[in-house]
């Protein structure tokens, strides 16, 4: 953990040396929304071939401008085709979301995303406070991807590739604003879902979702974030 001029915490490689073997990040995007999978990504980075623009620039998803995610992920990919990152990306479904609830949901995708490494690491260190089941030594750090760049490296993969995810169904479901709010709680997606019914792609086990489909009044709806702490459920 390192601190910018400012004083605010930033993350760096303070962690992964402290562990022993490969060592990679786990964080998933998603788990507020209304709409659409939750998606988890696994990111292996070599602290001796870092890009200083990623040193100074990368952080957690959500103090990151959408420019600001952008450039770190084409970063991140760009170092990926050279063989200096190794990234897997993971999700679960809609379907599997109502089925097993959120949270065995994001676990689930976080362990399809460490099994997309290619390489199985011998420490892997996870957002939040929960551990998924993985082939390898878990160490769960509560606001990893505000202290670890390989936590922070996996948000931004995460997060892209599901804001991405939901700005492709944006045109086929115009009334709900996918594009903008890519599938979170907001006051012109509540109302499309008051006029218009919800869609495929909504979680229909999340109660305005549920409430909606039952003829009744759904709750109001706000601007929600996505939360960073995977907080605990029940399993």
């Amino acid at each position: 953990m390192a601190q910018a001029g400012g004083g605010e915490v930033v993350p760096d490689f303070a962690i992964e040396r402290r562990c022993e073997g490969l060592v990679c990040g786990i964080d998933e995007a998603g788990r507020g929304p209304l709409a659409g999978p939750v998606v988890a990504a696994a990111v292996i980075l070599d602290p001796r071939r870092f890009p200083k623009s990623l040193r100074e620039g990368l952080d957690d998803s959500k103090v990151l401008t959408i420019e600001q995610r952008e450039a770190c992920y084409r970063t991140l990919s760009r170092c990926a085709d050279r063989g200096t990152v190794r990234i897997g990306i993971g999700a679960a479904s809609v379907a599997e979301i109502d089925r097993i609830n959120i949270l065995r949901a994001a676990l689930l995708a976080m362990a399809r995303a460490m099994a997309g490494l290619g390489v199985l690491p011998d420490m892997a260190l996870v957002d939040g406070n929960v551990a998924p089941e993985l082939d390898c030594r878990v160490r769960t750090v509560v606001t990893g991807d505000a202290l670890s760049f390989s936590i922070a490296a996996a948000s931004v993969i995460a997060k892209v590739t599901r804001d991405r995810i939901m700005r492709t169904l944006a045109p086929r479901y115009p009334s709900y604003g996918w594009g903008t709010n890519v599938g979170y709680a907001t006051p012109e997606h509540g109302e499309a879902i008051r006029r218009f019914g919800v869609t495929p792609h909504h979680r229909r086990s999340f109660a305005p979702v549920r409430l909606a489909i039952a003829g009744q009044e759904i709750l109001p709806l706000f601007a929600d974030p996505e939360p960073g702490l995977l907080e605990a459920q029940p399993l």
